[in-house]
C-alpha cells in the first residue's frame, strides 16, 4: 500500500467525535455548493458530491434538504474558503482549511490558538508546498470486478492509488482530476459513496510521546473551532 493509504488509515483513527459538528461542516459545504452552482444536484456536480458525503456520514435527508433550502435564501451569508498555514511546536507544519462568513473572527481565533500552544501562524505559501493536494473517491465494491483493471482504465486520470477498504474501493488522484473522475464514474454506472479532497504531507517528522502531546494540544484546539473544516499536519502518526 502507498502513502495515501497510510495517510487515510491514520486519519480514520482520529475522526470528528461529535456528529453534530460533522453535520455543521457538511452544512457549510452545501451552502457553498448551492451558492456556486444552484440547488439542483443534477446540474451542480459539487452539490451532488456533498450530498453523497452527507449520506455516507448518515446525515438525515431532512437536514440536507433544509440546508439546500436555506442556501437559496439571498439573506443567507456565503462562506469563504480560507487557507491558513503555520507551525506547531517542534517544527511540525500545519495547514488549515476553513469556511468562514467572518474572516476577522477566524483569523483572530486561529492566531490565538497558535499563540497559546507555542506555535506560529505563518504567511501564505509558507507550508502549503509541503503537502500534495489530492482528490479521493470511495466507490461501491460491487461495481468493481478487478482493481488492477480499474487502475489501467484510470491511468489517463493520473490516478495515484487504488485500494480496497472496508468502506469500498478508494481512489486517490491529483486535485485537478476531481471533475473528470466524477464524470467517469457516473457515466460508467459506478456508484460513488463519498468523495473529497485531502492534503497529504510529502514528508513527516517523528516525535517523542511528550512532543506529540505538545502538537496535539494545538491540533485539538484548532479542530474545535467551528470555522475550521480540516486540519493537516506533518507529524508522523
Amino acid at each position: 500500500m502507498g502513502r495515501a493509504f497510510e495517510f487515510r488509515k491514520a486519519r480514520k483513527m482520529k475522526r470528528w467525535s461529535a456528529m453534530a459538528k460533522t453535520f455543521t461542516r457538511i452544512g457549510k459545504d452545501i451552502v457553498m455548493a448551492v451558492k456556486e452552482g444552484g440547488p439542483n444536484p443534477d446540474t451542480n456536480s459539487r452539490l451532488r458530491a456533498v450530498m453523497q458525503n452527507a449520506k455516507a456520514a448518515n446525515m438525515p435527508k431532512d437536514n440536507v434538504e433544509r440546508a439546500i433550502k436555506k442556501a437559496t435564501d439571498k439573506d443567507t451569508a456565503n462562506y469563504k474558503e480560507v487557507l491558513f498555514e503555520g507551525y506547531a511546536p517542534h517544527g511540525i507544519a500545519i495547514l488549515l482549511e476553513t469556511a468562514t462568513d467572518n474572516n476577522n473572527r477566524t483569523v483572530a481565533n486561529v492566531r490565538a490558538a497558535f499563540n497559546k500552544c507555542d506555535g506560529n501562524l505563518g504567511t501564505s505559501g509558507s507550508v502549503v508546498f509541503m503537502f500534495d493536494h489530492t482528490c479521493n473517491f470511495t466507490v461501491k465494491k460491487e461495481n468493481i470486478s478487478d482493481l488492477e483493471e480499474l487502475e489501467l482504465e484510470l491511468i489517463d486520470f493520473e490516478v495515484e492509488e487504488v485500494f480496497d477498504d472496508e468502506e469500498g474501493v478508494i481512489i486517490y488522484a491529483p486535485f485537478e482530476q476531481f471533475g473528470a473522475l466524477q464524470s467517469y464514474f457516473e457515466e460508467n454506472n459506478i456508484e460513488i459513496l463519498s468523495s473529497g479532497f485531502e492534503r497529504i504531507p510529502t514528508t513527516t517528522t517523528k516525535l517523542t510521546e511528550e512532543q506529540q502531546e505538545d502538537v496535539n494540544k494545538l491540533l485539538e484546539r484548532l479542530e474545535e473551532d467551528d470555522d475550521v473544516q480540516n486540519v493537516y499536519h506533518s507529524m508522523e502518526m
